[in-house]
């Protein structure tokens, strides 16, 4: 049975990222882990955590974001960073299920809930803010090392030891295919028209395209 490992579970409150004379940037963002606590997931987030943007985070289909470990030496390595866990703006960094190990529409265990694979995390300016790296973002796409995020199919209560056991695979396209597609094979209408007509992607990733 495929299975993630959640190595650290985090939450976060929205914050003020500007600088003096700067304008205003709410994000929750900075994220800390909670270590083994025990959190209620709800169908638009969990408990303790905040969104500031809830066009671009949170919602139905973004109820939680998750970030891969593996990728973590990666960053530290090309940007001089020794980031803790937590510094993508991830609920769950999680070991075991990069992008291409994760399917749109897998669906999973993770303690009381169940979880589902919904679309790739799409890079954001408030990485670079927070980290202050400019390009960070472009990097992140360039790389295809995204995230993803999972909709709630059933609430309850979830920790950092509950770790994801995959229940079902709904599809054969993976994570890291829609940042290819979406990225790099933009002007392929049959790549487009697959991706479209997923039922497991999520609409936001759907009309973007």
């Amino acid at each position: 049975m495929k299975k993630g490992i959640v190595l650290s579970l985090n939450t976060g409150r929205t914050k003020n990222l500007a600088e003096t004379r700067e304008k205003e940037v709410l994000s929750a963002i900075n994220k800390q882990s909670v270590g083994d606590e025990v959190l209620f997931l709800s169908s638009t987030h969990i408990g303790g955590d905040e969104q500031a943007d809830l066009i671009n985070h949170g919602g139905e289909d973004k109820a939680v974001c998750v970030y891969p470990h593996e990728h973590y030496s990666y960053w530290n390595e090309k940007l001089g960073l020794d980031l803790p866990f937590g510094a993508f703006g991830e609920n769950i960094t999680i070991e075991g299920i990069a992008e291409a190990d994760a399917f749109i529409g897998d669906t999973f265990q993770w303690g009381e809930a169940v979880v589902q694979v919904s679309q790739p995390r799409r890079p954001c300016f408030k990485v670079a803010k927070r980290h202050g790296i400019k390009k960070f973002p472009l990097f992140i796409q360039e790389t295809g090392y995204s995230g993803y995020y999972l909709r709630v199919l059933q609430e309850g209560n979830v920790s950092a030891c509950d770790s994801l056991l995959l229940l079902e695979r709904r599809t054969d396209v993976s994570v890291e295919s829609v940042n290819k597609i979406t990225y790099q094979d933009k002007h392929n209408p049959l790549a487009i028209q697959m991706l479209l007509q997923l039922p497991q992607l999520s609409k936001a990733w759907k009309e973007s395209l």
